[in-house]
C-alpha cells in the first residue's frame, strides 16, 4: 500500500450567477500548481491549488490540503475539502 501525492488545480466558473467547479488539471509540483492556479485566476473568476494524498492501489483518499486560493472561490470550498 503506497501513498501517492498529486497536485491538482481546480478552476471555478460562474453559472447562473453562482460559482461552480470548472476544469480540473494536474500539475507536476506544488509550486507548479500554485503558479498555474494564480494564472488561471487571471482569466477565470477563481481557482485553487490542492495537494491530494491517496492510496496508490485503492484510490482511497488519505488527505486533501488547500495550498492556495486565488480570485473568487465558493465560500464553503475549504469546509468541503476538510470533509473529504
Amino acid at each position: 500500500m503506497g501513498m501517492r501525492t498529486t497536485f491538482v488545480v481546480q478552476s471555478f466558473e460562474v453559472h447562473r450567477k453562482k460559482l461552480r467547479p470548472g476544469q480540473r488539471d494536474v500539475a507536476p509540483t506544488e509550486s507548479g500548481a500554485l503558479k498555474r492556479a494564480e494564472a488561471i485566476a487571471g482569466r477565470q473568476p477563481g481557482s485553487a491549488a490542492l495537494r491530494v494524498v491517496a492510496d496508490d492501489e485503492t484510490g482511497e483518499l488519505e488527505s486533501v490540503a488547500i495550498l492556495g486560493m486565488f480570485g473568487e472561490v465558493p465560500d464553503d470550498f475549504a469546509e468541503r475539502m476538510q470533509g473529504s
